[in-house]
């Protein structure tokens, strides 16, 4: 599935045509995916990435699950990579993205010393539960062209969150805590930026979030010219 809010976001934020590509049992293989597309948007989602794609210990029971995303989303990231299609990843989007090029991630944050509970209030009202929840802070990278602040307040709705970062990303901006927000890679061949918060929630009325909308609206045109 994907929520309404992403796809709103992506037909009148970044002013680009959605199309909704199906999670199946036996995955689509990433190329025919791509002969079909200019751009990609990695959604968020309640389920977390499974812990054995990146070492990890078995997951917690009722922790959620979905491999068959993972077996989807993993392997097309890398080829959209390797093509040098515009990439924009959000949360479970952020952490796949991490996870595709060898980084690792953490579970269960609030459980880490010295790192904060990145969790949302699940019995609050939607808009309590995206208002926002903390600073991050910019410190260069792709999300620092994108934007001219250097820190900012977003939302977080998150257990799972970047442990080690993969060797080819960039660390945009991060919490207070240290946890890593937004990423981007250096040596990318077309846009690429990902942010663990939801700027698609609300965009309409936050800054950042049509900056980076905008932004990735500009490389799929570019990608489609």
């Amino acid at each position: 599935m994907a929520g309404e809010k992403y796809i709103s976001a992506i037909r009148d934020a970044a002013g680009v045509m959605p199309l909704l590509i199906p999670v199946l049992p036996e995955p689509i293989p990433p190329g025919e995916i791509l002969a079909g597309i200019d751009g990609l948007l990695f959604t968020g989602s309640p389920s977390n990435v499974a812990p054995r794609l990146y070492g990890g210990i078995p997951p917690r029971e009722g922790v959620l699950q979905d491999e068959h995303r993972d077996s989807t989303t993993l392997p097309l990231l890398q080829s959209a990579i390797d093509a040098g299609t515009p990439l924009l990843c959000v949360c479970r989007g952020f952490q796949e993205l991490n996870v595709a090029l060898g980084g690792t991630l953490f579970q269960h944050i609030q459980e880490q010393p010295g790192r904060s509970d990145h969790r949302e209030d699940v019995s609050a009202p939607l808009d309590e539960q995206y208002g926002p929840a903390h600073e991050v802070r910019v410190a260069g990278g792709l999300l620092g062209t994108i934007v001219a602040e250097k820190s900012f307040q977003v939302n977080s709705l998150h257990s799972q969150g970047i442990d080690r970062l993969a060797s080819a990303l960039h660390a945009d901006a991060t919490a207070p805590d240290g946890i890593v927000e937004a990423v981007s890679m250096p040596k990318a061949k077309a846009f690429l930026l990902g942010v663990q918060w939801h700027p698609e929630w609300r965009w309409a009325g936050n800054s950042i979030s049509r900056a980076i909308f905008a932004a990735f609206g500009e490389a799929v045109r570019l990608a489609a010219s």
